[in-house]
């Protein structure tokens, strides 16, 4: 049974991050992470996972009505760090360096954090 609390996970992902997405319709398409939802383990990527919402017309605020194009969020598993300098999706490994604890590229070595 659950409790009440609720429990955040650890991400690989933060905000800024350029990923890659490796499964479902959107897989091999590169964009950066708008948000992260550590509480359900969920990304928002720029220009993946587009779907379809229906806009309901506000002419008080100014608001046109039809079906607009918007991004959901989509499950951090299904995205990898992509590498700036050797261009691959790859997977992160934690290392401190001068007392900071920093993410790493596992296939160059190469500092992720900037």
């Amino acid at each position: 049974m659950s409790n009440s609390k609720s429990k955040e996970m650890k991400l690989h992902t933060k905000v800024g991050d350029r990923v890659m997405v490796t499964s479902g319709r959107d897989k091999g398409k590169i964009g950066n992470v708008k948000k992260v939802d550590s509480k359900n383990g969920e990304v928002l990527v720029e220009g993946v996972n587009l779907v379809t919402k229906a806009q309901k017309a506000n002419p008080m605020a100014g608001v046109q009505g039809g079906l607009v194009k918007q991004e959901a969020f989509m499950d951090s598993s299904k995205v990898m760090v992509y590498c700036p300098s050797c261009e691959k999706a790859t997977r992160v490994k934690h290392e401190v360096k001068d007392g900071k604890k920093i993410r790493v590229c596992k296939k160059c070595n190469e500092s992720l954090d900037v």
